[in-house]
């Protein structure tokens, strides 16, 4: 059978057989070249583009010279305007979901337009392009064996180091998403509950051009960002797994009632605000945290 050059499979080019399908689109992470073949010809091809950004996406239509009607879909419109969307699959569309950068879906808006497409019968046909996580967790010289991708971490310092502490003795890297004006309290935290010598690794900017890979101990790596400043710039943070003999984390140092203690002896704090401090040093309630100081008077 002779291959068809655009899909190199020896069948018809996807976009022009069947019926209706919902195309999720790989955009650029920043190089507008990390882009396939296959995703340029869907999005020249489709009825209709829904992005997160018109403004964005038509950035990079404009450059690869695409002329597709885009429409509007984010997270707050997206209640109403999945089912939109579904109607217009039904009666006969060829639409591609793209987000400002990356694979629809993955921390960004794109789950419920999926989800209603696949209740209704729609064909949901993935395009695989640029992923942030990957290209940095794979950059980042961690095992990539086992790992485990979380999104972006709580904003609440107290629900992040609960969700460091549930990841403490996991055997896989950690890879999250993370703010640029919260990575010093984020990598303080990570020192408080994981311990000053996990290796973490910092990618900042990703496939930009001032793309940036921080690699090492995460005290050493939280000091050279303490002395520059502000951060600034697209953020994923990964966490190597515990290694034998590593340095405890300040926090199993010391107990809650030592630690109690020594905030009221340094910082002249009360029983009451030494005991609020402690609760959200180590993520946890306030009244669990007096328990333990109960039990350690």
């Amino acid at each position: 059978m002779r291959q068809d050059p655009k899909n190199g499979n020896g069948s018809e080019p996807d976009i022009a057989v069947g019926g209706p399908s919902l195309y999720l689109v790989a955009t650029p992470i920043g190089n507008l070249e990390d882009i396939t073949l296959r995703a340029l010809r869907v999005l020249k091809e489709v009825d209709l583009i829904a992005c997160e950004d018109t403004r964005q996406t038509l950035k990079l239509l404009s450059h690869y010279g695409i002329k597709t009607r885009l429409v509007s879909y984010h997270e707050h419109n997206e209640m109403t305007k999945a089912a939109e969307l579904v109607v217009d699959l039904e009666g006969g569309a060829k639409i591609a979901l793209v987000t400002d950068a990356g694979m629809p879906g993955i921390s960004d808006p794109g789950f419920r337009l999926i989800a209603l497409a696949i209740r209704h019968h729609v064909p949901v046909i993935p395009i695989p392009g640029a992923c942030a996580f990957l290209a940095a967790l794979v950059a980042s010289g961690l095992p990539t064996d086992s790992f485990r991708f979380s999104g972006f971490l709580p904003s609440k310092s107290g629900q992040r180091r609960k969700l460091l502490e549930s990841v403490k003795d996991s055997p896989r890297t950690q890879v999250f998403y993370e703010a640029p004006h919260r990575l010093l309290e984020t990598l303080a935290d990570v020192v408080e509950v994981l311990g000053n010598d996990r290796h973490v690794v910092v990618a900042r900017e990703v496939t930009k051009i001032h793309e940036e890979f921080l690699r090492g101990r995460v005290e050493e790596i939280l000091k050279k960002l303490k002395a520059r400043g502000d951060v600034k710039g697209e953020i994923t943070l990964l966490i190597a797994k515990a290694e034998e003999g590593a340095t405890p984390a300040a926090s199993d140092a010391v107990t809650v009632a030592q630690r109690v203690k020594q905030i009221m002896s340094e910082e002249k704090a009360d029983e009451k605000a030494a005991l609020k401090k402690v609760a959200k040093e180590r993520g946890i309630g306030k009244s669990e945290a007096y328990r333990e100081w109960q039990r350690g008077k």
